[in-house]
């Protein structure tokens, strides 16, 4: 079984169901509102332990309800908490979701998660070290990516960076993350100036580039590589990102190549759309071997 560290952010997501979008200050009647588990760390660790990965999470919660109810919901996936901790200084994050016109808009307030720091990645250590994949993502503060993209460089350990939400990162991140995806407006602030071919062709088996309905984009040092995704009714496309890290971290993970790791983590993202919430729709190592 391989072996997952996620570190990253535990939200609780307020999500509302519309037929419009509202614009600038106008006001809209929603169909349908519900509160589920998410935030991109807590999604790709469940997403990755329904795959078939023993997971470890690293991250903050508040000690309020919702940090209660997301513990909770860790617990019914089977990832490990301990280097989960509740905090009494800060509420827990929240994702604030619109589901309107075939796709989604967020706000995220970081809350907890702004106090994932590397002073709590130095106490999460051994599990980092134990780990076949650390999978990290930018819902966290900066300073802790950096940190433990050297952390895993110094145990040889492979890092996959989701660089969502975008911001520009340094160079020594990018050379420590062994993985990094992208999607296509992240990959313009991660390499401004640089054309998707040129960005590809200098990281050659490194940068993945994830383009929606068309499938990922990579080179694999010969040639540019397009791995199709899947034709599906796409019911919420909330945490289809994140399935396909943590199925793309899974896989790889496990010794498979890349682009046979690329095709499972696209089976298991086009999934994930087909079913309400960010966690719902997310698959289990059966449902996507079934359907490769």
């Amino acid at each position: 079984m391989a072996k997952v560290c996620v570190i990253g952010s535990c939200s609780m997501d307020l999500v509302v169901t519309s037929t419009k979008r509202p614009l600038a200050g106008e006001t809209v009647l929603g169909e349908g509102f519900s509160t589920v588990p998410g935030g991109k760390g807590a999604n790709q660790a469940v997403a990755a332990a329904r795959l078939g990965a023993e997971v470890a999470m690293v991250g903050c919660v508040g000690e309020d309800f919702y940090g209660t109810a997301i513990m909770e919901n860790f617990k019914k996936n089977r990832v490990l908490t301990t280097n989960v901790e509740p905090v009494t200084h800060a509420e827990s994050g929240t994702a604030h979701i619109i589901l309107a016109e075939g796709d989604n808009s967020i706000i995220v307030v970081k809350g907890a998660n702004n106090l994932v720091t590397p002073a709590l990645v130095e106490r999460a250590l051994e599990a980092i070290r134990e780990s076949d994949m650390v999978l990290i993502q930018q819902e966290i503060p900066e300073e802790t990516v950096s940190y433990v993209s050297e952390v895993c460089h110094k145990f040889n350990v492979p890092m996959l960076l989701n660089p969502a939400p975008a911001r520009p990162i340094t160079e020594a991140i990018i050379e420590n993350a062994a993985y990094l995806t992208p999607n296509e407006h992240e990959r313009a602030i991660l390499f401004p100036g640089m054309s998707t071919a040129e960005a590809l062709q200098k990281y050659p088996n490194k940068l993945f580039i994830t383009e929606g309905s068309k499938g990922v984009r990579y080179y694999d040092g010969n040639q540019e590589v397009l791995v199709p995704t899947y034709k599906v009714n796409a019911i919420d496309t909330t945490g289809a990102g994140d399935t396909f890290n943590a199925a793309f971290a899974v896989a790889l993970a496990e010794g498979n190549s890349i682009r046979a790791s690329v095709k499972f983590a696209n089976r298991a993202a086009s999934l994930s759309v087909t079913k309400f919430g960010a966690q719902g729709g997310m698959p289990t190592r059966a449902e996507v071997e079934a359907n490769l």
